[in-house]
């Protein structure tokens, strides 16, 4: 009785602790991502236009417009890639479905071949596809992620991509530009506040990595830095040769 118990506490201990990160990264990676693209761009863009010497209200006003081209731009461009993804995966599901209902007995043995392939009996395989087959929805759903790697009922929403990308780019491009919204006169306020929300979203990447968060913070520190100081060089250079 107790090795029955002891057995049994080892295959919760084991369901318990053999879980895996999400590698696709979830929500968490295109939010995260978008954040921090905001954050470059908008803090490298007015880092430059700072370079050139120009007045707080120009600055401003590049920040504000960057964050709102930026934004629009990744958000058109996220919808436009992720429809055009789920219109070409519909139109395989299409092909797969009338596949299935004109030719159900190869599509059958199509998918004993694949589990046949990979170890399973001859017998067996050809068993278990034609239950899984009984069920045109089942069997469509069973294709799909055999043959094109999709799950039908999982596919990805275009407008809350879009929304998603939007939201996240507008608020990384915000950081930047709130110092100067809160009465700030100087460039430094704006370059820190911004270097600290790189160092918290290269933080917050650890999460889908096997990075420590230190490491990733400070990557994304290093890249940011070295993105404003390059624009703000130019804007020096630029701004001196302009006038």
């Amino acid at each position: 009785m107790a090795v029955i118990e002891t057995e049994a506490a080892l295959h919760e201990a084991h369901r318990d602790n053999h879980t895996h990160r999400d590698v696709n990264g979830g929500w968490l990676r295109p939010a995260v991502f978008g954040a921090m693209d905001g954050l470059v761009s908008n803090l490298a863009l007015m880092t430059g236009v700072a370079g050139g010497s120009v007045s707080q209200q120009t600055i401003v006003i590049t920040g504000l417009s960057g964050l709102a081209a930026g934004a629009f731009s990744m958000a058109a461009g996220e919808y436009t890639s992720v429809a055009s993804q789920r219109e070409l995966v519909e139109a395989e599901l299409d092909v797969e479905r009338r596949e299935l209902r004109k030719h159900p007995k190869d599509e059958e043995a199509e998918l004993a071949a694949l589990y046949e392939s990979r170890g399973v009996e001859a017998g067996l395989a050809r068993e278990v596809a034609r239950q899984l087959s009984r069920d045109p929805e089942q069997a469509l759903e069973i294709h799909a992620r055999e043959e094109l790697g999709i799950d039908p009922g999982d596919l990805p929403s275009p407008l809350v991509a879009a929304v998603s990308s939007f939201g996240a780019f507008a608020l990384g491009a915000l950081l930047p530009v709130l110092p100067y919204l809160l009465g700030a006169d100087a460039l430094w306020p704006a370059v820190l506040l911004a270097l600290a929300g790189l160092f918290a979203c290269g933080a917050v990447v650890a999460r889908v990595t096997a990075r420590s968060w230190w490491f990733s913070g400070l990557r994304q520190l290093a890249l940011g830095g070295a993105a404003a100081g390059v624009t703000y060089a130019l804007g020096s250079l630029f701004g001196t040769a302009v006038g």
